[in-house]
């Protein structure tokens, strides 16, 4: 039984971070669409905003252009989702679920064309709300939403991760990888095509019931949504909940936020109540809880503290709170006291809760998932001329529940003697960072104490190895992802994950366990610290020097000729300095030879102009070795290759001969660059710089 809960919580886990993806682009669209709507609006802004003016034919195409992700979002559901769930190759998985998905419509379209009677569709009827029908890439389908194209992507996912790596004769050797997937998703998707044509009418049938039901359900209702939400939030799991809300199709089609932006133009000319013109607006009052909510906690914790702690107690919750007041993200500040107290907490969900049910009650409604930023763009600003009592009167009742959460707070705090921020002698605010930055910065010395060459290292390195340890080593881990400030992780062993501290001091916000499944709660940075965390888990096992690896096994490259080695930011080329050709490093040469840096496979001589190869290591990483800059105008004066493409070479074996004398005197720089074409594989590639290397021996580079 503690196994089949374990692979659900860690499906689960994947399948929050994979939804999570295409999410995080919604903010920023939904905020464009708010202010070119905003800055259409004659009442606000008089003349200038009227039609045929350039102030409105700029906004109008602005807001055209907002609306990209609400019109197309089953198909940037279709897309991004695999990314999250591919256990490798997540871009290709992408292409192949973009493909299925449309396979899928297609097969549908042909399916209803023929026999849309058999279905109990009408399919003559133009596509629409309430139809059952949408168009997708103008294919005129089935209306399934996101749930669909969730579907279909999972469905490519597990394709892919399958099928991916199948071996096949080598005379069909062009249908491997991503062609053999949608070959087999094309078979696929055409019974599951037809089952969804008997199977989805019903469905939607059951999704209407369910709606009425939602929006019958009045204060009772809202009240439990924004509970349920909330109380889910420590496990991961609230993406079940607000995301079939807010993007569809639980409670209106398309979701409340591109309904609400849709008609926020009918809303925001009426006088009656918000609640009466869009009562399924109160589903969306959830974020008022991390608006007026938090800064009363937090406040409360603040007077909790010792007197010689307040300054640093601030310093913590501060950042914190302002973070959940603008832009809703409020998982750095519930954390800091769910771990020590998870009473709290609950106390928190049902206070917001609360909250969202007595703002309905008072006739509220509208779009207040978010922060601030929500609140003020898409709600206040734009319908306060004809509904600023409701906002007054939301802002009082906000207040309110401030001071409620802060007097809640205090007495609980005081009460059951919670050891919260500046009530222990504990130190753990210091840590967040301050140690973390410390190993960064040794990371550049010596282990003998002297200046070493500067190393591309920063924190997120360490913070990534930190929590790697902490969770028991590669060995450990069975399964990663994550979403938008947690690293979810499932480990075979739960015993060999260190205790909640060795996470914050590592840098971390806390941890939550529940069974083999984990949560790093790691904040925004959450996509970088994960990029590095799978890239260790292929390392072998390191010294204390930390090497970096990249993907199938470490690397070390050295220098290709004797010199001054700097880095590619240094090259007077904008086409290298900007790494236009990847990343790397650069060497001012002291003598005319280039050798192979590891051993390698040629992949490319420049055999006109002499001044450039490209090499493939045994890892996978492919470098283009450059000589000098603009010295392909020489037209191969002065160089000598010695390798042909597809030659196999030892590392320091001689590749180009070059005669400095010639480059100089026709004006030209013989900087040789080492330029690592696909370096954005490799997100731990370290680089040394600021020293003297010798030809074939000294590493520059380590994967």
């Amino acid at each position: 039984m503690a196994l089949s809960k374990d692979v659900i919580m860690q499906n689960m886990q994947r399948f929050g971070g994979a939804m999570y993806t295409p999410v995080i682009l919604f903010a920023f669209f939904g905020l464009t669409v708010a202010v070119s709507i905003v800055c259409k609006n004659t009442g606000l802004l008089g003349n200038i905003a009227a039609q045929g003016t350039i102030w409105y034919d700029f906004w109008y195409v602005v807001e055209q252009g907002a609306w990209t992700v609400f019109a197309q979002m089953p198909i940037l559901f279709a897309i991004a989702v695999p990314i999250g769930f591919a256990k490798k190759e997540p871009a290709r998985c992408a292409m192949e679920s973009f493909v299925i998905y449309m396979l899928f419509n297609y097969f549908i379209a042909g399916f209803l064309t023929l026999h849309a009677d058999m279905f109990g569709v009408d399919y003559s009827q133009a596509a629409g709300p309430g139809t059952g029908l949408a168009m997708i890439a103008n294919i005129k389908t089935l209306d399934m939403g996101m749930l669909g194209a969730i579907f279909i992507a999972c469905c490519t996912a597990f394709l892919h991760n399958h099928f991916y790596d199948t071996d096949i004769p080598d005379w069909l050797g062009i249908f491997k990888g991503p062609a053999f997937v949608v070959a087999i998703g094309f078979v696929v998707m055409i019974p599951m095509a037809l089952i969804f044509c008997f199977v989805w009418p019903a469905v939607q049938h059951a999704i209407e019931h369910f709606q009425f039901f939602l929006k019958t359900s009045g204060i009772v209702g809202v009240w439990a949504y924004t509970f349920s939400e909330k109380i889910l939030l420590p496990a991961g799991l609230h993406h079940f909940i607000y995301l079939p809300f807010m993007y569809g199709p639980a409670i209106v089609d398309g979701g409340i936020q591109a309904y609400w932006l849709g008609h926020i133009n009918d809303f925001m000319t009426s006088a009656q109540s918000l609640r009466d013109l869009f009562p399924e607006g109160g589903f969306a009052l959830h974020g008022s809880g991390k608006v007026f909510g938090l800064p009363g906690a937090a406040l409360a914790i603040y007077v909790c503290a010792k007197p010689e702690k307040k300054k640093k107690t601030a310093a913590l919750l501060i950042p914190a709170t302002i973070t959940a007041m603008l832009c809703g993200i409020t998982e750095p500040l519930e954390f800091t006291f769910l771990f020590v107290a998870p009473l709290l907490y609950l106390i928190h969900a049902l206070l917001s809760a609360t909250l969202s049910a007595t703002l309905y009650s008072f006739g509220l409604s509208g779009n207040f998932g978010g922060g601030l930023i929500d609140a003020f763009v898409q709600n206040w600003i734009p319908l306060f001329p004809y509904h600023y009592m409701e906002y007054i009167t939301q802002i009082v009742i906000g207040l309110c529940f401030t001071a409620i959460y802060f007097f809640v707070f205090r007495w609980i705090i005081i009460h059951k003697d919670y050891k919260t921020p500046g009530r222990t002698d504990d130190t753990v605010d210091d840590k967040l960072f301050t140690k973390a930055d410390y190993k960064a910065k040794q990371a550049g010395t010596a282990a003998d104490g002297a200046a070493a060459p500067s190393m591309k290292l920063d924190e997120r390195d360490v913070k990534a190895k930190a929590f790697l340890e902490g969770l028991g080593g590669p060995s450990n881990i069975v399964d990663v992802t994550n979403c938008a400030t947690r690293l979810r992780v499932t480990v075979s062993d739960p015993e060999r994950v260190a205790p909640a501290g060795a996470f914050t001091d590592a840098g971390a916000h806390g941890l939550v366990r529940n069974g083999h499944a984990f949560q790093v709660i790691v904040g925004l940075s959450v996509p970088q610290i994960r990029e590095r965390f799978e890239a260790l888990l292929t390392a072998p096992a390191s010294d204390a020097a930390e090497t970096a690896v990249g993907t199938e096994k470490s690397v070390a490259i050295n220098a290709v000729t004797t010199g001054h080695v700097i880095d590619m930011t240094e090259v007077k080329d904008e086409m290298f300095s900007q790494k236009m050709m990847g990343d790397g490093v650069a060497v001012e040469p002291a003598e005319g030879v280039v050798v192979a840096p590891a051993d390698a496979e040629v992949t490319m001589v420049m055999e006109d102009s002499r001044h450039a190869v490209g090499l493939r290591m045994e890892n996978g990483a492919e470098m283009l070795i450059h000589i000098g800059v603009d010295t392909v105008k020489l037209e191969g004066k002065g160089f000598e290759m010695h390798v042909a493409m597809g030659d196999r070479v030892k590392a320091g074996t001689p590749l180009v001969t070059f005669d400095r004398t010639v480059i100089h005197e026709a004006g030209y720089q013989d900087t040789v660059i080492m330029a690592v074409t696909n370096s954005s594989e490799y997100p731990l590639m370290k680089k040394t710089t600021g020293m003297d290397a010798k030809a074939g021996e000294t590493p520059v580079l380590t994967f």
